[in-house]
């Protein structure tokens, strides 16, 4: 079966995506030989390294045949035990190990029960590394462990309970040195998932984290909505952090605006938004409809999302640069 994903390409493969994090933001030389490795073991490309010294962390984004992607996962787990230490690790974003999650997300000629086969594979080599691993999402042995913040939970600092309490799917039980050092890791398989964070014009963390919680589906607030709130002093601002795991549920506009609706309340007002990592090019073209309702042209609405949403206000927005479908064509991944 052929399928297109992109208006105008045809795919001749099972194209999958990985979007791994792993827990370096800060030390650039380290972080370039980890992306150096991965990208050379494979025929997978490295479309985007997100890095935030805040957060201390770093979204990669691979995309390519799925067994090659999968090598090049592979070597990540390989690079960051080798080079990262969580025994030392801080920053504001969650984190479970060295590389905290690792989702398998199929693009174009593959199911998502064949990106979990995918994802259930790498979580076998990762376990014979001595790192003790979690399934999630469509890997989940049970519903609780599909949600990322339950197996999360406590992060690296619980881990020598949670071994005990919650024992991983895979990997070692026990919590030991060289665990210590690693961390614990969360593999596989979903569907697009946009992480997207919105500034606020206060360094106060409180309001963030009260507006997170409005907001968040699983207390009565948007659909498909996962959110949190944080400090950023790289940016002078708190924030509302985002996952969005349905953007036909819920989009980034209808996130903006509700947030914006909730800073009001409180005296205050949103300064712009950030997208980590890449976006589905529907996701920002529906952003785009949302507030140019009369059709127009696909630049165009493109233009209007970027404007609107602020995503220039905190750090430079290339589209060509942050747009999956773009990316996957200037590399020539479709053939």
């Amino acid at each position: 079966m052929v399928h297109s994903f992109q208006k105008g390409i045809i795919y001749f493969m099972k194209l999958m995506e990985a979007v791994p994090n792993f827990s370096e933001g800060r030390r650039t030389d380290v972080i370039n030989t980890i992306v150096r490795r991965v990208a050379d073991v494979s025929r997978a490309k490295v479309l985007n390294v997100d890095s935030n010294a805040d957060a201390n962390r770093t979204v990669l984004t691979l995309a390519g045949e799925a067994q090659e992607v999968r090598k090049s996962a592979l070597e990540l787990f390989k690079a960051t035990r080798e080079l990262l230490d969580m025994r030392t690790h801080h920053g504001a974003h969650p984190r479970l190990g060295a590389v905290d999650v690792c989702p398998f997300v199929p693009i174009a000629d593959m199911t998502l029960a064949e990106a979990a086969a995918e994802a259930r594979q790498l979580g076998q080599q990762v376990a014979k590394l001595n790192i003790p691993v979690y399934f999630y999402e469509k890997n989940a042995p049970t519903p609780e462990r599909q949600n990322l913040a339950f197996l999360r939970r406590g992060e690296y600092e619980s881990l020598p309970k949670k071994l005990q309490e919650l024992p991983p799917d895979l990997g070692p039980q026990t919590y030991t040195e060289s665990v210590a050092k690693t961390g614990a890791s969360v593999i596989g398989a979903r569907n697009f998932l946009l992480a997207y964070n919105i500034s606020l014009n206060t360094t106060d963390i409180a309001p963030a984290k009260q507006i997170a919680a409005l907001l968040r589906e699983k207390n009565g607030g948007l659909k498909a909505v996962k959110a949190i709130g944080w400090l950023m002093p790289g940016y002078q601002a708190a924030q509302v952090s985002f996952n969005l795991t349905d953007f036909y549920k819920t989009g980034m506009a209808e996130v903006f605006e509700a947030c914006r609706r909730e800073a009001g309340k409180l005296g205050l007002s949103v300064t712009g938004s950030e997208l980590i990592g890449l976006t589905p090019l529907e996701a920002l073209l529906r952003a785009g409809r949302f507030y140019a309702p009369i059709p127009t042209d696909e630049n165009t609405l493109i233009q209007k999302a970027i404007t609107q949403l602020g995503l220039n206000n905190i750090r430079p927005f290339f589209p060509r640069e942050k747009i999956l479908e773009y990316r996957l064509a200037d590399e020539k991944i479709s053939r």
